[in-house]
């Protein structure tokens, strides 16, 4: 079986699984957010529910519009708050720790062989641990809170392997923004992505979070890495807090030697140039050389996506010295309080405000166009972020770009969309 299909077997107690088969699973971790005051709270009490199942396997944290921009916001973190405390929920981040798919891992809550759900559908970038993430809705959650269980259709299974080692200027968001002008949106509905291959060495775990995040934009289910001494490596970092899941799930999933797959793509990494999705779609890929000359009024590097240590050196790098034009509202928003206070004591955060950057507390701010960041009308953003749908950043007139880090950066400090001039990895 595939890793995913081992993962399901496990967590429904059975040897073997079809694709398209329907089973019953237990849940190993839910997280939530501010869904938790929104939809979340009113569908638990609309089933008459009274408690949950487990506490301690609830992940709860305040990230989308932190701190609240508006009256509304501070509402929803106030019944979301409040429901967290009635329910003893055990992992209560609060609002100061950052954006839920970068402190979960962090806090060494995603291992291998690990089923994790969570009410947002960037919940796939788990996927980078070895482990299955899927994001689920507020029925979805109630029923977990209750039960400690949720149905799953047994998806089909499509391998990505790579090989060769990324180019000069190009960065795991490249890639992933490969497999979607290849794939498109549709690609893969309710399947799962599986990533392996020699190439596997030349990705950083950064990098696979950025594609296990972005597999969702193809309709993927999950799309879940092989492990390897690199992220063996990162789990012993990131070892889990007061909580037994690095004992319970410390033993890497790997494919069997007669998995099945729908099918096998293979990727050069070598040949990946850097590449950028145009409005209003993130299938919309062509080559940055290709795009001319796209003026811009906003550059924005962070998100879940690409708001990670690797990525404000990247940027750090390119920006040292130089300054950003005063037309460009450059803004960079670390992913977690971690990464801040780390890029704080490497100097990273002095070179970003330095060239007339602004640093943002971590949040998920510009990406939904909750605050710290909204585009105006007919406004152009360059973006480290994973969807540019219309008017998902602002007005319904802007528009919004994705591209890696490295091309966001570059962009700043030009103007305009373009790839950096010299090699970000030397």
């Amino acid at each position: 079986m595939s890793i995913s299909n081992q993962i399901f077997a496990k967590h429904c107690n059975k040897k073997s699984l079809e694709p398209g088969e329907f089973v019953e699973c237990d849940i190993d971790l839910v997280m939530v957010h501010e869904q938790l005051g929104g939809r979340i709270s009113p569908e638990f009490r609309k089933l008459g529910l009274d408690r949950i199942w487990d506490p301690s396997k609830v992940f709860y944290i305040l990230d989308h519009w932190v701190p609240p921009p508006d009256i509304k916001a501070a509402k929803m973190h106030q019944i979301a708050n409040k429901f967290a405390k009635d329910y003893n929920i055990k992992w209560n981040m609060g609002q100061n720790q950052g954006i839920c798919h970068q402190v979960l891992p962090e806090k060494g809550f995603s291992r291998p062989g690990m089923l994790i759900v969570g009410s947002d559908s960037h919940t796939t970038t788990y996927g980078a641990f070895n482990c299955i993430g899927t994001g689920i809705g507020a029925t979805d959650v109630s029923i977990i809170f209750s039960l400690g269980k949720l149905w799953f259709k047994i998806p089909e299974v499509q391998r990505i392997e790579f090989k060769g080692k990324l180019g000069s200027k190009v960065m795991g968001k490249d890639v992933v923004l490969q497999l979607l002008k290849d794939f498109h949106t549709d690609g893969a509905i309710y399947e799962a992505f599986e990533f392996g291959g020699l190439g596997l060495e030349n990705l950083s775990i950064s990098a696979r979070m950025t594609i296990a995040n972005m597999s969702v934009e193809m309709g993927a289910k999950c799309g879940v890495f092989e492990s390897d001494k690199l992220l063996e490596n990162w789990l012993k970092s990131h070892p889990s807090v007061e909580n037994d899941f690095n004992k319970k799930f410390n033993k890497p999933i790997f494919p069997t030697k007669d998995a099945q797959y729908k099918k096998i793509s293979n990727y050069d990494l070598n040949e990946i140039p850097p590449l950028v999705a145009k409005p209003f779609s993130p299938d919309n890929v062509i080559p940055v050389e290709e795009l001319g000359t796209i003026e811009i009024d906003e550059a924005f590097l962070g998100s879940c996506t690409n708001g990670r240590m690797e990525d404000l050196r990247v940027a750090a790098k390119i920006i040292q010295g130089k300054k950003i034009p005063s037309s460009v509202k450059f803004i960079i928003i670390p992913a977690s309080r971690e990464i801040y206070l780390q890029a704080l004591n490497e100097g990273l955060i002095e070179i970003l405000i330095q060239a007339g950057g602004v640093v943002e507390y971590p949040s998920c701010g510009p990406c939904i166009g909750g605050h710290l960041g909204v585009l105006g009308p007919n406004e152009i953003c360059v973006s480290s972020s994973n969807r540019n749908f219309k008017g998902r950043m602002g007005d319904p007139t802007s528009k919004s770009y994705l591209a890696s880090p490295a091309v966001v950066a570059a962009s700043a400090l030009k103007g305009y969309i373009t790839i950096p001039e010299k090699d970000i990895w030397k």
